[in-house]
């Protein structure tokens, strides 16, 4: 199951009526829409919005019956145990290649950021950037791990030469462990425009 489906899993099975609709599709052989509806009292395009929902899920199964010219559609169940099973795998990333590592970067020039130095002036707490002109102007403040905050006490100043990720982590004590997240908030920071690579 991927996160769009256990969404819309988690968001239906939620609800009050949830129970109540999955104990008539049991009772029932199947049951039609507006069947459900009126025998709970509810709308039915509620109920509707719920059949279709768990139809997507492979819960249930749909059928079209014709009643006069006017065809709709009954429901029965499929399954007896519904498990929810996501795969967070894919959101971990790949280990990186040198190529990132060996990017070259340093803080722009005029990036309009503030850079909050921790209490023991070890690290770097936070990153505050402002975003836009004038009274349009917005703040957007990057509230950082320590490892992140390490290596961006290191990042070179604009004046000063590019150094590559590598080497930044190194001068920070960073043994590797935290390369995923350095790597993040550097793209973060360069797509912010407070951190340029070297072309």
């Amino acid at each position: 199951m991927d996160f769009k489906q256990a969404a819309i899993l988690g968001s239906y099975i939620s609800k009050d009526y949830a129970e109540d609709l999955f104990r008539l599709l049991a009772t029932y052989r199947n049951i039609s829409a507006s069947e459900a509806a009126s025998r709970l009292n509810m709308h039915i395009k509620t109920v509707q919005d719920f059949m279709e929902a768990m139809t997507s899920l492979d819960i249930l199964e749909k059928s079209e019956t014709l009643e006069g010219k006017r065809p709709y559609y009954r429901y029965s169940l499929k399954k007896r145990l519904i498990e929810m099973s996501v795969d967070l795998s894919p959101l971990f990333q790949a280990e990186k290649s040198d190529d990132k590592l060996n990017l070259k970067i340093r803080e722009m020039k005029n990036a309009r950021v503030r850079f909050t130095v921790s209490r023991n002036n070890q690290y770097i707490s936070n990153v505050v950037i402002w975003i836009g002109e004038g009274r349009d102007r917005k703040e957007r403040k990057l509230n950082l791990s320590i490892p992140q905050g390490r290596f961006l006490y290191h990042l070179p100043f604009p004046s000063a030469e590019f150094k590559s990720i590598a080497d930044i982590m190194e001068s920070a004590g960073n043994n590797g462990e935290n390369v995923s997240e350095i790597l993040d908030i550097v793209n973060v920071l360069i797509e912010y425009n407070v951190i340029e690579s070297e072309s």
